[in-house]
């Protein structure tokens, strides 16, 4: 029995040996004890850091000396491109998906950013050279190198971003250190930490298509604001990120936009054609319906009561970029295999049930399902569970009952975020009465929308202009 649990106890400690730094912290670390203001790296590590595309290990050293493998690139590479890093089945032999970065590895892959070898394996905890290196950065950025290691060496140089080595040559076949990758990773993102002239040409120009714009020191919300532009402002196209772009204001201000949020022309406000939200589909689901009514309460039925609710919340998130459905938007009966069947056969992103408590209690609650044996959207399910719950409760200035595990169909058997929503007891007076008023419905409509909003924003999207939509 010892030798078993020495057995296991050295395997946890190569696994958490092999995922250093390559599952992303809640709250990136800022600075590492290894790292010093006067180290050579200091200034890149630490504008990887504040967008969590690095992070150190759990006792807070960041190990700049130890060489980078082809899974951690393939990670921090896909971080700074924004790529999705949901872990999942890859096109190799030997990256399952239970290896933390299989997310990347397979975007990177599909982008044609890495690729694999002739047995059709990844090696992902192989070392990095620094020849590799240059290949990687040069197809990520898309820098024209003619397909050789000296062609993406010389790329990196003329902008730059990397150096020689003492001896005159690239280095190519040697391993590359933590340290000098998050040099040029860093420096390829943020031109402003390159060597020599640091500066860019802008070429084209483009409008601006929401309200308000925030420029931003690096590509993700993670980054903070250097300025702001306006609708139809102009503004002067410079280099991508991903899904980013590095642009100038009329105002002088250069910083980082997302692509989404500029058009050729000037297009109208209440365009989101080009939003990244407007590819998410939420599934609002008002529960029971027809033959069944639900809980029954003072003479007021559940059924309709989420049905008005769930119509409410649909009108609301209709006027930003996400694609609303609803499993039932008339008094007929669904099944939940049926309303399981309907999210999965449009995609959706999230799914949010709406109902009505009832055995005498108080409040309002909400659940999700966190075992991970059916639906392994357990982490996002509650994210979304905590963001309405928080505005639900406030905005109906009910008893907040919390986020709970629920082991119940709609969440259960669904293949992405799914919650499940107790508005109040519909057999409780005080609740009842709430339940039965269009205002507070309205306000639990409006609540549920914004906890949607909530839920995407921690999730890195930009919603900071749609929350004056939801009125």
């Amino acid at each position: 029995m010892k030798a078993v649990k020495l057995l296991l106890s050295l395997l946890l400690a190569v696994s958490s040996l092999l995922a250093f730094d390559l599952t992303r912290s809640e709250a990136a670390a800022k600075t590492f004890k290894d790292i010093s203001s006067t180290h050579r790296a200091y200034k890149e590590i630490s504008y990887l850091s504040e967008g969590e595309i690095v992070s150190g290990d759990s006792k807070g050293y960041f190990q700049p000396s130890r060489t980078v493998t082809r899974a951690e690139a393939a990670a921090m590479i896909g971080r700074s491109l924004n790529l999705d890093g949901t872990k999942r089945q890859t096109s190799f032999n030997d990256v399952s998906s239970n290896i933390f970065a299989s997310g990347y590895i397979q975007s990177a892959y599909e982008k044609k950013i890495i690729s694999g070898y002739k047995d059709g394996s990844f090696k992902p905890y192989d070392q990095v050279t620094r020849g590799e290196m240059a290949v990687m950065l040069s197809k990520a950025f898309n820098y024209s190198y003619g397909g050789t290691l000296s062609g993406a060496a010389n790329a990196l140089k003329s902008r730059g971003i990397a150096q020689g080595m003492t001896d005159g040559t690239f280095g190519a076949d040697k391993s590359i250190i933590r340290a000098d990758f998050a040099i040029f990773l860093a420096r390829a993102i943020d031109y402003t930490l390159r060597v020599g002239n640091p500066g860019i040409t802008f070429s084209g120009e483009m409008y601006v298509n929401v309200d308000s714009l925030n420029i931003r020191t690096g590509p993700s919300t993670k980054y903070g604001v250097k300025g702001s532009v306006k609708y139809k402002e102009k503004v002067a196209i410079g280099y991508k990120v991903g899904t980013w772009t590095v642009v100038k204001s009329a105002a002088g201000t250069i910083g980082f936009v997302l692509d989404s949020y500029l058009s050729k022309t000037v297009s109208s406000g209440d365009d989101h054609s080009q939003s990244p939200l407007a590819s998410k589909t939420i599934v609002i689901d008002p529960g029971h319906g027809g033959t069944d009514a639900g809980a029954i309460g003072y003479g007021l039925k559940e059924k309709d009561v989420v049905l008005d609710t769930g119509k409410r919340v649909r009108d609301l998130l209709a006027k930003t970029p996400l694609n609303v459905k609803m499993t039932r938007d008339t008094d007929t009966f669904v099944t939940l295999a049926g309303r399981v069947s309907f999210a999965k056969s449009v995609n959706a992103d999230s799914f949010v049930s709406i109902h009505a408590n009832a055995g005498g209690g108080t409040g309002s609650e909400t659940y999700y399902y966190g075992l991970a044996r059916a639906n392994p959207y357990t982490t996002e399910s509650k994210l979304l569970a905590e963001k309405i719950q928080k505005r639900l409760v406030d905005a109906m200035s009910t008893k907040d009952r919390g986020e709970k595990h629920g082991d119940l169909h709609v969440l259960r058997e669904n293949t992405m975020p799914a919650v499940l929503v107790e508005l109040a007891f519909i057999d409780t007076k005080a609740d009842n009465d709430k339940l039965a008023s269009p205002s507070y419905r309205q306000a639990a409509a409006k609540a549920i929308a914004l906890g949607v909003l909530d839920y995407y924003g921690a999730r890195g999207y930009d919603v900071s202009n749609l929350y004056s939509l939801i009125k």
